[in-house]
């Protein structure tokens, strides 16, 4: 069995706490599609079940989009406390808000928190929109939430659309002491001609930054119906602009459920790495995503 440490993935209860995105019928319409059938309860038991073909030695759970943050991170602890996973917790934040810096004294008392996210996807388009403005990376109160990440040892797990991305690589040489990990592999929304050129010098101008590394996942949020052959390019482009080093395969389960199962998405991983030396392919399914959540 394939021993996998899986960089990107989710629990949630919506019996519990409020997670707003799947709260419905009907559902808000967003980038991932009809969330219908993920709207319920996924604990830990259910993802070791979709996992089952492969050894999950670990895990990292990024925020769900629960509506208290600090009560997720307490809910997934206990998790942790009762079956073991998730091992690392990447908290939801709001840099911005005022009172920042007293919520992540809060999420720091959780020994599993190795960073946090807030998702910055923006467009004009209201489906594609994750957030609602444009400008955080350059705001001076958000930037002063950034600044408080390295003091505390913690990364930035950074979700974007690629026309955001050039602009994330200023954010991540500003601030050269903070690890930024790249979510999705920069979710490259648009395949071809020039939205595929955009991706590609983000994706460089990114990579360029020493404090940066990014998890292939995701990508059947851009691709409802996506084949080994059409993601192929995706991620061997994306492991040729990062390096080997600095990548991982992350599942981005439940989310991705939407799209295949959690053993034909690995099995293409597998696939399409196939070629690659032992230790490479080490590093892609376990090793980097030890190393960089420091699990």
């Amino acid at each position: 069995m394939r021993t996998v440490v899986d960089a990107h993935h989710h629990l949630w209860d919506p019996r519990v706490e409020d997670y707003p995105w799947l709260r419905g019928p009907p559902y808000p319409s967003s980038v991932a599609g009809d969330v219908a059938p993920i709207a319920k309860p996924y604990l830990a038991g259910d993802y070791l079940a979709d996992t089952a073909a492969f050894d999950i030695r670990k895990t990292v759970h990024v925020d769900g989009g629960c509506k208290n943050l600090l009560a997720e991170t307490a809910w997934l602890a206990d998790r942790a406390g009762e079956s073991g996973y998730p091992n690392a917790i990447v908290a939801g934040a709001r840099l911005h808000d005022p009172a920042f810096a007293e919520h992540l004294e809060q999420q720091l008392r959780y020994p599993q928190l190795r960073g946090v996210r807030q998702i910055l996807n923006w467009d004009p388009d209201p489906l594609l929109t994750f957030t609602d403005r444009p400008d955080y990376m350059t705001d001076s109160r958000w930037l002063d939430g950034y600044r408080q990440l390295a003091r505390h040892g913690l990364s930035f797990d950074l979700q974007v659309y690629p026309w955001q991305l050039e602009a994330a690589a200023k954010l991540a040489s500003q601030f050269p002491d903070t690890l930024v990990i790249l979510n999705h592999a920069g979710m490259p929304f648009h395949q071809r001609g020039k939205g595929l050129e955009t991706w590609q010098r983000g994706m460089r101008a990114l990579a360029e930054c020493d404090n940066t590394s990014t998890k292939i996942s995701g990508l059947g949020m851009v691709d409802w119906h996506w084949t080994v052959a059409s993601i192929r390019p995706l991620v061997l482009e994306t492991i040729d602009i990062f390096g080997a080093d600095r990548c991982m395969f992350a599942s981005n389960f439940p989310v991705d459920k939407l799209y295949s199962s959690f053993e034909v998405l690995f099995r293409a991983f597998e696939e399409i790495v196939a070629s690659f030396s032992s230790q490479e392919q080490e590093k892609l399914f376990s090793g980097n995503a030890e190393k960089y959540y420091r699990i």
